[in-house]
C-alpha cells in the first residue's frame, strides 16, 4: 500500500508541475567577445575641473545588447567605473582622461565584473585637443596672374602660441559609447 501511494504522490506531483507554466531563465554560459560598443547615458556629471583619478562615475545602458538571437545585456543596465587617468589643461592642450569600467548591474540584481573603457577614437582619452592660437601674423602670399606678373595678398595665419587650455566636463545625460576590452563570461540572462 506504502508503494502505491507513493506512486500517486509522485503522477500528482509531476501533473501539477507540468500545468504550471514556469519561465526559468536561461542558465547556460557564454562569452560576450571583446570590442563590443556599448551606447550608456552618463548618470551624474563629472569634469577634470573637479574629479580626481579614481572617483566613481556611473552610467545607463539605452538599448538592449543581443548576441545573436539572445538579448544579453538588458536596456537599463547600470556600469559603475572610475577616472583611470587626468591630464591638467596646459598651454597648448584641453584637459583630458580616461574611464575605466569595471562592474555592470543587470536589472534582476546580478553584479559582473567587466573591463571597458569609455570609447573615443584617441587611444579611449576624451579630450586633450588643441587649443586656438593666442596670436596671429601676417604672412604674404603670392600668386601668378600671367606669364611674369605676381601679385602678393598678405594674410593673417596662426602664429606658433596658444591659449591655455581648459577643462572637460562630461554633464549628466550624456551620450558615450563604452568599449569591451576583454570577454564577459555570463551564466544566465536576466527575465523580464
Amino acid at each position: 500500500m506504502r508503494k502505491f501511494t507513493s506512486i500517486i504522490l509522485v503522477f500528482l506531483l509531476n501533473f501539477c508541475f507540468a500545468a504550471a507554466d514556469i519561465t526559468l531563465r536561461d542558465y547556460d554560459e557564454f562569452d560576450i567577445p571583446e570590442g563590443i560598443h556599448i551606447p550608456v547615458i552618463s548618470l551624474q556629471e563629472f569634469s577634470t575641473a573637479y574629479c580626481e583619478e579614481g572617483d566613481k562615475v556611473y552610467f545607463k545602458t539605452t538599448n538592449d545588447i543581443f548576441l545573436y538571437n539572445k538579448k544579453v545585456i538588458p536596456e537599463g543596465t547600470k556600469l559603475e567605473g572610475y577616472i583611470d587617468k587626468k591630464n591638467e589643461p596646459i598651454i597648448g592642450t584641453h584637459a583630458a582622461m580616461k574611464v575605466f569600467v569595471n562592474k555592470m548591474y543587470t536589472p534582476d540584481g546580478t553584479e559582473v565584473p567587466i573591463k571597458s573603457y569609455i570609447y573615443t577614437s584617441n587611444n579611449n582619452l576624451i579630450g586633450g585637443g588643441l587649443t586656438e592660437p593666442a596670436e596671429y601674423i601676417k604672412m604674404p602670399h603670392y600668386t601668378r596672374r600671367g606669364l611674369f606678373r605676381l601679385t602678393r595678398v598678405t594674410q593673417y595665419v596662426p602664429g606658433a602660441k596658444r591659449k591655455m587650455g581648459e577643462h572637460l566636463t562630461i554633464s549628466a545625460g550624456a551620450n558615450l559609447m563604452v568599449v569591451l576590452v576583454a570577454p564577459i563570461h555570463l551564466t544566465h540572462t536576466a527575465i523580464e
